[in-house]
């Protein structure tokens, strides 16, 4: 099974532990790693401190990012070796969806609908999940300022964003993963255990 896996995208709400996991698995597979770059979106951090005013700046932005991100996986031979990736190129419409007025989410929409189907899509997506206690437990941790005071309620809206988004796609193979019991990070043994569990996926969703 893992042979045919040539693009693994980790994907899952802030705090879920995406990047780590990318990292984590990128080494063991010998594989590109392909992370989200926050730090390049000059909006981000304006968007934390006034999302109202700062919304539609931060999600184009980030979609142009992955848009050039993507392109790069679909030149000739990038996927060998394999790639792993700390998200999916639909991730920016799931959040635009959440941040964007009605009438900015409809022209963010017409100039994310002209570049989709340009992207291709991973092979497997690892849904990391974890409640919203948990999760502002880990944003706390990490101390990243413009992420604190992150309400719980725009993180519970994520997590039911990400399940509409997989039910709307029931041909993406997908793995979800409850990160209240899995920390590859802390317990190596986990990353083992996830390993065996890619190579005995048979899909097209499984729970673990």
């Amino acid at each position: 099974m893992l042979d045919r896996l040539r693009h693994i995208a980790i994907e899952g709400p802030i705090g879920a532990g995406k990047s780590t996991l990318a990292r984590l698995l990128a080494a063991r597979l010998d594989a590109q790693l392909l992370l989200e770059r926050p730090h390049d979106n000059p909006f981000l951090e304006r968007f934390y401190a006034d999302p109202a005013r700062y919304a539609m700046q931060t999600q184009l932005c980030f979609l142009f990012q992955r848009i050039e991100q993507y392109r790069e996986l679909a030149q000739p031979g990038m996927f060998t070796p394999r790639v792993v990736s700390d998200f999916m190129f639909a991730k920016d419409a799931l959040f635009a969806q959440l941040t964007l007025s009605d009438d900015e989410f409809r022209l963010y929409s017409q100039i994310h609908a002209a570049m989709a189907p340009q992207m291709p899509a991973p092979d497997l997506v690892i849904w990391l999940q974890a409640d919203p206690a948990t999760l502002l437990g880990r944003i706390a941790q990490r101390g990243l300022a413009m992420e604190q005071g992150m309400d719980p309620a725009y993180l519970q809206r994520l997590g039911h964003a990400y399940a509409a988004w997989f039910e709307r796609e029931p041909g993406l193979p997908v793995l979800a993963i409850d990160t209240t019991r899995f920390n590859p990070l802390a317990q190596p043994a986990d990353l083992d255990r996830l390993l065996q569990r890619l190579q005995d996926f048979r899909g097209p969703r499984e729970a673990w």
